[in-house]
């Protein structure tokens, strides 16, 4: 490793380095018979396809100098050493103890999967490739190269890192773009990507916000037809309502309960945190994102 590593000092949400893999050591051995499982075999192949596309995070070790905790990407890491890779692209955390990388490190958002599907594609990887190594079918890769056509590039922006789904952007692309973003500040508003909400705000669309195509079918629509729609809609809000409902109360006042030991008795001691953060790592990551809820809804 270059000179960069003694004294380092990165700040983890804007720089990766690239580590030697001898220097990684695995918090935790990987469950038996990962190695064998579907999801492994797919990380392999993606790996060697693709290239790896989330960096390994990692911190410091205070007991060995020089060497590396691997905090998240365990099985990439192992993946990468069944390939003969030597380094590895690294995320460094600077605080072990807090955990505090992530709150800025994420899954792939379906946005970010298209761009590096399309960086893939532009490097040389044929669909083909790309739909074995992604374990996906040949017609969900062309798909996924299509996500964003007909999107507005405000809404792209809006969405660009949020949960949003496929669906949800099939039917964004039945509005025109000022439809399409005040659809967009709509869901990050109630913090809801789904399907559902997004036909919902599509229905409630004049005909002069939408794409020619899908205004000539609202307008097409008979009042009972719309009515019948109206309805179902309504049936399938009650019933999410009705069961929600039922177990709202007692799950916040458990939830509520929790979260205020494990962030005022775990995570405040520092022994603690050192231990989970070298022997489950994946526990205190669930455990950080339970504390770092705020407020729950009334």
């Amino acid at each position: 490793m270059s000179a960069r590593g003694t004294g380092l000092r990165l700040a983890f949400e804007k720089n990766c380095v690239d580590v030697d893999l001898s220097l990684l050591i695995a918090a935790v051995a990987l469950p038996a018979g990962a190695k064998a499982s579907v999801k492994y075999r797919q990380i392999v192949k993606s790996i060697e396809t693709i290239g790896i596309v989330e960096p390994i995070i990692v911190t410091l070790d205070r007991d060995q100098p020089g060497r590396f905790l691997v905090l998240d990407g365990h099985m990439r890491l192992e993946a990468l050493r069944d390939l003969g890779v030597t380094k590895a692209m690294c995320l460094i955390s600077t605080d072990d103890e807090g955990y505090t990388y992530n709150k800025r490190v994420n899954s792939l958002s379906v946005i970010q999967a298209h761009k590096m599907i399309l960086k893939a594609a532009e490097g040389g990887v044929s669909v083909a490739q790309l739909a074995e190594a992604l374990d996906l079918s040949v017609n969900t890769i062309r798909a996924k190269f299509r996500l964003l056509d007909g999107i507005c590039p405000e809404a792209i922006v809006l969405l660009a890192e949020k949960p949003a789904t496929s669906g949800m952007f099939n039917v964004l692309k039945q509005m025109k773009p000022m439809r399409q973003i005040d659809a967009a500040q709509t869901m990050v508003n109630l913090n809801t990507y789904s399907t559902r909400l997004a036909v919902a705000l599509l229905r409630n669309s004049s005909p002069d916000q939408l794409v020619p195509e899908a205004a000539q079918r609202k307008t097409d629509a008979t009042p009972s037809e719309a009515l019948k729609r109206l309805e179902q809609e309504l049936a399938a809000l009650q019933a999410d309502t009705e069961t929600l409902q039922e177990g709202f109360g007692p799950a916040s006042l458990q939830l509520e309960i929790i979260k205020t030991h494990v962030g005022s008795a775990l995570l405040n001691n520092p022994a603690v945190v050192r231990w989970l953060a070298k022997r489950r790592p994946d526990h205190l990551q669930q455990l950080q994102k339970l504390s770092e809820i705020k407020q729950l809804p009334g």
